[in-house]
């Protein structure tokens, strides 16, 4: 899955995106109080244990 595809779908579920550091972007959801820190350039495909633990 690529970085892009993980990006989309966390912010279906109501994630929002704080900031941004280079290719680290940092997202917070407005009811979990959580924060998601997802790497790499949106092309870029992610390992399956990455997608799993952020989704």
């Amino acid at each position: 899955m690529k970085v892009r595809d993980v990006i989309e779908a966390i912010q279906i579920e109501g994630w929002y995106q704080v900031r941004q550091t280079g290719s680290h972007r940092q997202f917070h959801h407005s009811t979990n109080g959580g924060c998601v820190t997802v790497a790499g350039h949106q092309s870029r495909d992610l390992p399956d244990w990455i997608v799993n633990s952020i989704l």
